[in-house]
């Protein structure tokens, strides 16, 4: 069925969870359905045509802390194909894989982990979840052998999750630690503000698990 189902989500509007809570993971559960999650306006038009294009039902996630968000578009026909990751900074000590609002924030997390703590790492939007660009996904895992997932998703089965097993699964010998999830925890959003600050991840906390993350392993 040709059918394409625009809907917002997100953190960042103080909706609380029957507004905001990030919900891919369930759409990801569905067969049949292929789901996408743009970060910047050119992708956003650049999905969205292809997913009009489809044949067969896509979600499409728009994430309401991004709908302001500006950004150079490319004129006339522009069709960015669904299943293809971006691979968006390059990178030599660690892979670290984002969704819609948590790209930009896993961007700002490198340019943090570069200038303070001499950490290169590889930042790619996945962009679509179903179909997942899995050799993408797997070279880049590979090249650094140390991998983090960052998303609004509640953790207990998130999309990272999938992609974490998805990793393990093809190139475990590749990998020099556990593959880390940095989530929203397994509760419902919060309307506050303070409180819906504290449980969405931030740059800070990107930054703060990556280095636990590498300073155990060096402990080790």
């Amino acid at each position: 069925i040709p059918l394409v189902i625009r809907t917002a989500n997100g953190a960042g509007s103080r909706f609380g969870a029957q507004h905001s809570q990030s919900v891919e993971n369930w759409a990801m559960a569905i067969p049949g359905l292929k789901v996408v999650a743009p970060s910047t306006p050119a992708d956003a038009k650049g999905l969205l045509a292809a997913a009009i294009r489809d044949p067969d039902p896509v979600v499409f996630f728009e994430h309401k802390n991004l709908l302001a968000n500006k950004g150079e578009v490319p004129e006339g026909e522009h069709v960015e194909p669904l299943g293809e990751a971006k691979v968006l900074r390059e990178g030599t000590d660690i892979t670290v894989i984002a969704l819609a609002a948590m790209v930009p924030r896993a961007l700002k997390a490198a340019e943090v982990l570069a200038a303070e703590h001499g950490v290169s790492a590889t930042v790619i939007d996945v962009r679509s979840l179903v179909p997942l660009d899995a050799k993408t996904l797997l070279a880049h895992s590979a090249r650094t052998g140390r991998v983090f997932t960052v998303e609004e998703n509640p953790r207990l089965c998130g999309w990272g999750a999938e992609i974490a097993s998805v990793i393990q699964e093809e190139i475990f010998g590749a990998l020099k630690g556990p593959i880390v999830r940095i989530t929203t925890p397994h509760v419902p959003l919060p309307a506050a503000d303070q409180l819906e600050d504290a449980v969405v991840p931030t740059v800070a906390r990107i930054v703060a698990e990556v280095r636990r993350s590498l300073d155990s392993r060096r402990a080790a």
